[in-house]
């Protein structure tokens, strides 16, 4: 029901809303933004403080949490990845106070629940989000007042409300079974440093936007934004034309990628000044575990400092409803635990939304070509290369009408005949075809259509953000 993309803010179903009130809004933007202030900040520390005694006091700023030893060995690690667990704390404590003061007294949730994977030799970093309504059994944790709280079942943020990041660092591994490293908790202020420490995000709009209610106005075109209006832009919803939350989704991930390349980038690495207000800021926000030293922060550092923008994605793990109440969803298995041995075991991310097929013969498949492309013969030479492959092509000829793109469609009972041949068929949209006859498949070819079949499956997951898009391409 959900496609992954980047960061917990990359489904392709809208996901409830939570009832308005004090600092809602604003939550919901910290949730998308507040775990890139902490994980840039290991690859950034590597080979750039040169003095020992600055290094330290930098490092004498982050508060630091004892760790649960049991937890360290609930589930094994199994090679050399490292994985860091980061939570976006909704405390109103101190400086959060203006987010909502009459919250100030409540227990702080985890809004942002983030899992970021560190391949060894910095081969690729992936941010998996858990959306906070999923639904998870909550193991038995130490609460504040040291009781052990009850096995549950209930929303993930809650896991912090409960025992702290203990509890959420322990509920990820029993629902994950990935081992975890290191745990980093940020406040709401920890994003707006961080963007405004590196000289602000470049974002880009299709139209004006003028939305009340985050307070954003800003004209079409592309903009610098800092601090409170960097916020706004990654909370504001009905100021854009369509006011879905997939319009919101797709511009959180795009500032996100927009966010890691510029801190990547020489402009910060290179530069002193940016670079201290970058640390600085951080220091400022930053709580972790005892074991995440200031030594073991500098070795991760240096194993990933050539990491570029293009090995970073932002994933969403894979949810569907939750029966027993519409406004929570829940992991959808298989998928969901095929992805998360694939993390644990540090191997290829294959598309958990992609439907499983079975992958039918070629001579199987009953195969109608037709030419929309605009090429003269275009029909006809994608048959004899189909037949060479063993397809069986029953005509080629011309639509009636030509498609705006190359697309498959299926008669009944041919869906996985139409998905076997899309492996083959660049950019093609599988549909149903209400015309065509049961067991047939009509390739009908579009304007986008490339004169060539392809000879492999792309491993790019469905709808993902990379740090390299294009922020001003539309889709």
């Amino acid at each position: 029901m959900n496609s992954p993309l980047y960061l917990d803010y990359a489904d392709e179903t809208q996901r409830p809303e939570s009832p308005a009130g004090e600092g809602k809004g604003l939550s919901r933007g910290w949730r998308t933004l507040g775990w890139t202030s902490v994980a840039l900040s290991g690859v950034l520390v590597a080979g750039s403080i040169s003095a020992y005694g600055y290094a330290r006091y930098i490092d004498s700023g982050i508060k630091r949490v004892p760790v649960d030893k049991s937890i360290l060995t609930q589930v094994p690690k199994l090679n050399e990845a490292v994985n860091i667990l980061l939570l976006g704390s909704d405390s109103r404590k101190g400086g959060n106070a203006k987010y909502g003061r009459s919250l100030v007294d409540e227990t702080p949730r985890a809004d942002t629940t983030i899992l970021l994977h560190l391949s060894p030799g910095g081969e690729q970093a992936v941010g998996i989000s858990f959306p906070r309504d999923l639904m998870v059994e909550i193991p038995s944790c130490t609460t504040p007042d040291g009781t052990k709280s009850p096995v549950q079942m209930g929303m993930i943020n809650s896991a912090f409300s409960i025992g702290g990041m203990m509890c959420t660092w322990k509920t990820i591994q029993h629902v994950t079974n990935i081992h975890v490293d290191h745990t980093v908790v940020v406040d709401f202020n920890g994003f707006k440093g961080v963007v405004n420490a590196v000289g602000g995000v470049k974002i880009c709009l299709t139209e004006d936007v003028n939305d009340p209610k985050s307070k954003l106005n800003l004209k079409k075109g592309t903009h610098n934004v800092r601090g409170e209006q960097a916020l706004a832009y990654v909370r504001a919803r009905y100021g854009f034309k369509d006011g879905s939350d997939l319009n919101r989704v797709k511009r959180q991930q795009q500032f996100l990628g927009s966010l890691a390349k510029k801190a990547l980038s020489q402009d910060v690495l290179s530069n002193p000044g940016t670079l201290n207000a970058l640390l600085r800021s951080l220091t400022k926000t930053v709580t972790v575990d005892e074991d995440f030293t200031f030594n073991k922060m500098t070795d991760l550092a240096g194993k990933l400092k050539g990491i570029s923008p293009s090995k970073i994605r932002f994933i969403t793990a894979p949810y569907t409803a939750y029966a027993p109440d519409p406004n929570r969803v829940a992991l959808r298995e298989p998928e969901a635990g095929e992805f998360f041995a694939q993390i644990a075991n540090d191997t290829q991310i294959e598309d958990p939304t992609k439907k499983k097929v079975t992958d039918v013969p070629p001579a199987e498949i009953n195969v109608r070509v037709l030419n929309g492309s605009g090429f003269d013969g275009a029909a006809g030479r994608v048959g004899e290369a189909l037949t060479a492959k063993g397809y069986r092509i029953l005509s080629v000829g011309n639509p009636k009408k030509n498609p705006p793109s190359t697309q498959i469609l299926y008669g009944q009972g041919a869906e996985d005949a139409a998905t076997t041949l899309a492996t083959l068929i660049p950019g093609a949209k599988v549909i149903p075809g209400a015309k065509t006859a049961a067991g047939v498949v009509d390739l009908v070819l579009g304007p986008d259509w490339t004169g060539q079949l392809k000879s492999s499956i792309p491993k790019k997951m469905d709808g993902e953000v990379k740090a390299t898009d294009n922020i001003c391409k539309t889709t």
